[in-house]
């Protein structure tokens, strides 16, 4: 290996994450190989100079930092209940990763993870993992494996088996084959052509596209406080998916990693100031969205037009 070779490490934010990108970035640099260059490239939109200056002095001799702001036109992406996160909020950013191969053509290949993570293992291991011809690397979804309405929904509407349904916010991505095949295009086109309802807007596009050609990662890779716990295991990355927010609730599982992790940031005190302002009113309204959210699964397989039936129907959703 070219200890020379620089890895690409991507996220997307907006200003509201910047805090808990601190940490992610913070723990990804601590836990790197002094032998390799990395380079995170974050995609934003609406993010403060400050933030970014911020965000700069995590920096390392071989961990650079850099911005790139979110130019491409999106107007297609509207404020729906199909595109939103969680089913409260709407952001752009949640489908930037969709665009980094058209984006990015310098690279072969490339690392994506969400801004709700610390990084407890080196990246530099992640990005060799050799994915074959597969599109992407991604770890299956087993925090909702046994919650049947979302598995349900898995199945009989993305029509993916809820055992290789994947978690996109970590995806090690072939972007040449991503590129040669024009993903982003074909996303367009199935969105503006079909506008599927969807619970995990970027997330059920990806598994409905690359189904067949995904590689699937050892679950350290993307471990959930809600997935099961194996005993004996390395944990590499860990995901505060959902509603599991350390900056949130006390007590969320390897929510002391992320306190370890923003310390030192400059963000540390603006995150504990936002847990000690989550009020009852906001743990009532979390509890409303998963509620909508169970129900929404429950009933979006009924519709008249899912990437399943689509899919069954003879028209080209797969890559």
């Amino acid at each position: 290996m070219n200890e020379q070779f620089e890895i690409p490490v991507f996220f997307s934010i907006d200003n509201g994450y910047a805090p808990y990108l601190a940490a992610a970035l913070n723990s990804a640099v601590k836990n790197s190989s002094k032998n390799r260059n990395y380079k995170a490239i974050i995609l934003y939109q609406d993010l403060s100079e400050e933030n970014k200056n911020k965000l700069s002095m995590l920096a390392s001799d071989n961990f650079k930092i850099e911005f790139i702001p979110m130019k491409r036109e999106l107007s297609s992406i509207t404020d729906k209940m199909e595109n939103r996160l969680r089913c409260e909020y709407f952001t752009l950013t949640i489908y930037f990763r969709l665009f980094i191969p058209a984006m990015f053509p310098q690279y072969k290949k490339g690392i994506y993870i969400d801004s709700d993570v610390v990084v407890l293992g080196d990246l530099a291991e992640l990005y060799d993992i050799d994915i074959g011809e597969n599109l992407i690397g991604a770890c299956a979804d087993k925090s909702v494996v046994n919650v049947e309405t979302l598995a349900s929904y898995m199945e009989n509407a993305v029509g993916i088996s809820r055992y290789e349904y994947i978690n996109s916010g970590v995806l090690l991505m072939n972007l040449e084959a991503l590129r040669n095949l024009e993903f982003d295009r074909h996303f367009l086109n199935l969105l503006n052509t079909y506008h599927f309802d969807s619970i995990a807007p970027d997330q059920d596009y990806i598994n409905a596209i690359c189904h067949g050609k995904i590689h699937y990662l050892d679950d350290v890779w993307d471990k959930m406080p809600e997935s099961e716990i194996n005993e004996g295991e390395t944990l590499k990355l860990v995901h505060y998916n959902l509603f599991s927010k350390p900056w949130c609730y006390d007590d969320i599982r390897y929510g002391e990693y992320f306190w370890e992790y923003i310390k030192n940031t400059g963000y540390e005190t603006a995150a504990r100031d936002y847990r000690n302002s989550f009020t009852e009113e906001n743990v009532k309204s979390d509890k409303e969205c998963l509620n909508l959210l169970l129900s929404r699964g429950a009933s979006i397989p009924n519709n008249e037009v899912t990437f399943k039936k689509i899919f069954e129907s003879g028209v080209k959703i797969r890559l």
